[in-house]
């Protein structure tokens, strides 16, 4: 297939003039303070570890995962999210999503890269990986498919993001389509990494690949409205209306699905007292960051919403998106930790040996820079890209 000549279309006012000069509502300015305060985190808390290595971070053998790992998973599921978002519209043919393609498509750019700055400072060697990753590939492991898969995904997205620019429907439908089956490849891969942990019975199973894929869904629709939000400013159109009120009715719907599918998990963790599964299950549900992050956050409020105004409210939901991905960071969070929380023993003990106790692990302050400067990068990435190119709909 002949691509042509790139043509990457600017906007014609697209300088640094245009990128410092936003609009200075009390909103913006908190946006922008708070999007400076984590880049200068990021800053210092890369420098710390480069000083100092993994010694920087609060993670043992004991709880190799630590929040790095947690942030960089929920930067991809972001990511694939966008991406089914944006397919809605460029690759499925839902005319009413179009209008939101190119602003999802492009979100799911940033996400992924945002993921791809904070997971670099976690690997040892991320250059030397690279090399490696082609030249001598572990086609059995997940974790190698996983990074490989992401790669290529990125690649699909940026020439969908590029058609899409140009108004090239059809060769952005056929990229996007193949991008779209990638991510979903990737994302699940994912899952799969946490359930290949055949020692860790908590996670062990088919059960992450599924719920990565439908949790990606419900954060992309989620971060929709937020964009959405500071792009119209609250101040809806008919037409975006529209468009929100469906994308909350099937959030609903997925919410729904969820709440099943995490209800039946933890019943089958704790039913029969399985050793080193049902006691951590139990941990888990008398957990804060479970029961008031996850649950509550994450999908009992935003279900509760959605329920009780009958889908009238497009600004509630902004908000109410807002406490949702608080939630979902608190769904990766809890994923990677509590994964570890049941430390690894033999089956037989002896007399004089301590029972076993929960691991305990608390993010370094490095840790917590590098993870907001991420959050950072993701939104001067995305700011400069509402600045630089047109993500509205062209007819």
């Amino acid at each position: 297939m002949k691509i042509g000549p790139i043509n990457i279309p600017l906007k014609e006012d697209f300088s640094l003039k245009s990128i410092l000069g936003f609009e200075k509502t009390p909103m913006n300015m908190l946006v922008a303070v708070l999007t400076l305060a984590f880049l200068a985190m990021f800053v210092v808390g890369v420098a710390t570890y480069l000083m100092h290595g993994h010694h920087a971070y609060n993670v043992t053998r004991e709880h190799p995962w630590g929040l790095l790992i947690a942030v960089y998973i929920f930067f991809v599921v972001s990511s694939t999210g966008f991406c089914i978002v944006g397919s809605l519209g460029d690759v499925f043919g839902f005319k009413d999503y179009m209008m939101i393609s190119k602003r999802a498509i492009f979100g799911s750019i940033v996400t992924i890269l945002a993921g791809f700055a904070v997971i670099a400072f976690e690997i040892g060697h991320p250059v030397t990986m690279l090399i490696y990753n082609v030249l001598s590939p572990g086609l059995t492991s997940a974790i190698w498919w996983m990074g490989t898969l992401y790669g290529i995904y990125l690649t699909f997205m940026i020439v969908e993001f590029y058609f899409l620019l140009n108004n090239n429907m059809q060769k952005a439908r056929i990229f996007g389509l193949i991008g779209l089956l990638v991510g979903l490849a990737a994302h699940s891969n994912l899952g799969g990494v946490f359930g290949f942990l055949n020692a860790r019975t908590i996670s062990n199973g088919v059960f992450y690949p599924t719920y990565f894929i439908l949790t990606a869904f419900i954060t992309g629709i989620y971060l929709s409205f937020i964009i959405m939000g500071f792009r119209y400013k609250m101040n809806f159109d008919e037409k975006t209306k529209a468009l929100l009120v469906g994308l909350a009715k099937i959030q609903t719907l997925l919410i729904a699905i969820l709440m099943f599918f995490e209800t039946w998990k933890m019943l089958t963790a704790v039913y029969g007292g399985m050793p080193n599964r049902a006691e951590v299950a139990e941990h888990i549900m008398h957990s804060g960051a479970f029961m008031y992050g996850e649950v509550l956050m994450g999908m009992l409020i935003p279900f509760t919403v959605m329920l009780l105004t009958k889908w009238r409210s497009v600004t509630t939901y902004v908000w109410t998106s807002v406490i949702g991905m608080v939630g979902i960071f608190f769904m990766r969070y809890d994923l990677v930790h509590d994964t570890q929380l049941k430390p690894l023993q033999m089956m037989k003990t002896h007399e004089y040996q301590l029972p076993p106790s929960w691991v305990e692990y608390f993010p370094s302050a490095t840790e917590i820079m590098i993870s907001l400067g991420g959050l950072g990068l993701c939104v001067l990435l995305y700011y400069v890209g509402t600045r630089a190119f047109n993500l509205d709909e062209e007819h």
